[in-house]
């Protein structure tokens, strides 16, 4: 592996993680599964990991097919996905939950449903719109090469993973964490996906000026 690839992998751990940001579930996990047991937020936190993680995996894979299905060029998609984020990040830095993952009006409905696994804790709490668009964009950047392409895998199995922990030990961990340094993170987390962004619109507008 060269330091090329190194820095491909850390940029895609560092997007997927950022975007999905586990740590800012928790509260919302907490929230809406209120009044279930044990063992059943652990089998909601399993479920909907895997949830996200198949969504990704399969976005991941089928992306470029998309983009010919639809005439989306990946310039144009590059910077769709840049502002995606860019939107999110200043609502981390704001530590404020990003709308493009869950409403209010969403919570409180979630709260009245039997298993919240799928809707809305795989998507779009955890897969949502700016998750399958870095995953997608960052697919089109390996362009396929093995060690790039098992990066961007690596980084979805391992954001799945944590997001699936910090659930499962939900209680526990917002105990152990403070709010405030929840909120120091968060705000961290925001302007390290704010760069990650800006670099991807920045790339994409290269793609629509210099095609090919």
């Amino acid at each position: 592996m060269g330091y090329d690839d190194l820095k491909f992998g850390v940029v895609a751990l560092s997007a997927i993680f950022f975007v999905i940001d586990p740590l800012a579930i928790l509260p919302i996990f907490l929230t809406i599964t209120s009044g279930d047991t044990v063992a059943q937020r652990e089998r909601m936190a399993k479920r909907a990991a895997l949830a996200a993680w198949l969504t990704m995996t399969i976005f991941a894979i089928a992306g470029g097919v998309i983009f010919q299905a639809f005439g989306i060029s990946l310039g144009a998609f590059k910077c769709a996905g840049g502002l995606m984020l860019l939107l999110m990040s200043v609502d981390m830095m704001r530590a404020q939950p990003p709308a493009t993952k869950t409403s209010e009006e969403e919570q409180r409905e979630s709260q009245a449903r039997d298993d919240i696994a799928i809707f809305p804790l795989a998507i779009p709490m955890l897969a949502g719109p700016g998750a399958i668009a870095t995953v997608m964009v960052l697919m089109s950047r390996a362009a396929w090469e093995p060690v790039a392409t098992a990066s961007v895998f690596v980084a979805v199995g391992i954001t799945c993973l944590a997001a699936w922990l910090l659930m499962r030990y939900a209680a526990r961990a917002e105990k152990l964490i403070p709010r405030t340094l929840m909120r120091a993170l968060e705000r961290v987390m925001g302007l390290l996906l704010a760069a990650v962004a800006v670099e991807f619109i920045a790339d994409g507008v290269r793609n629509i000026v210099h095609p090919g």
